[in-house]
């Protein structure tokens, strides 16, 4: 928990400094989506929360920095198993739209009620009334710094009582 936090912190005075380092290479989605998954597997069967993949087949590789972007995977991924039910199911779904590749992480869990969902990517908010033993309120706000630093954009899709997706684009390299 304390490196998470340092880590975090580390990455949000990267961020604050304008100055975030990335190592830009191609990068095969799937790779992303399978290390981001074995990071949350353990998470995931703690809390009783099952895993589903769906990434299309024959996707071109995307230039970004692979370790950043399998951290912001890994984020959303560990906030979805976080905020899901008991026996709930979180899915990753990677697919090709235009020309970007589309990230998404899909629960089942409670949703965000509609007043907050413009703020979860702001520095420190966090939803009020969730109950949270950890966190800084930073992991999404560095989430969006490192997608945008890329290139690409971040966006949640909520429905209270019924869940949440959160997902990124990359575009794709032509």
């Amino acid at each position: 928990y304390r490196l998470k936090i340092t880590g975090e912190l580390l990455n949000m005075s990267q961020v604050e400094a304008e100055q975030i380092q990335l190592r830009k290479e191609p990068t095969k989605s799937d790779i992303i989506v399978l290390r981001a998954l074995q990071a949350v597997q353990q998470h995931a069967f703690k809390t009783n929360v099952k895993l589903k993949e769906r990434v299309a087949k024959d996707l071109p590789p995307i230039f970004v920095d692979e370790e950043k972007t399998t951290w912001v995977l890994i984020n959303l991924l560990t906030n979805a198993i976080k905020y899901s039910n008991e026996n709930g199911v979180v899915e990753v779904k990677v697919n090709k739209e235009k020309d970007k590749l589309v990230f998404s992480v899909i629960d089942n869990g409670k949703g965000i009620e509609e007043q907050y969902v413009s703020h979860v990517f702001d520095k420190y908010f966090k939803v009020p009334g969730t109950i949270e033993k950890s966190g800084t309120g930073l992991g999404l706000s560095i989430s969006k710094q490192f997608i945008e630093a890329q290139g690409g954009t971040i966006w949640v899709e909520s429905e209270y009582g019924s869940g949440s997706i959160f997902g990124f684009n990359i575009t794709v390299n032509t």
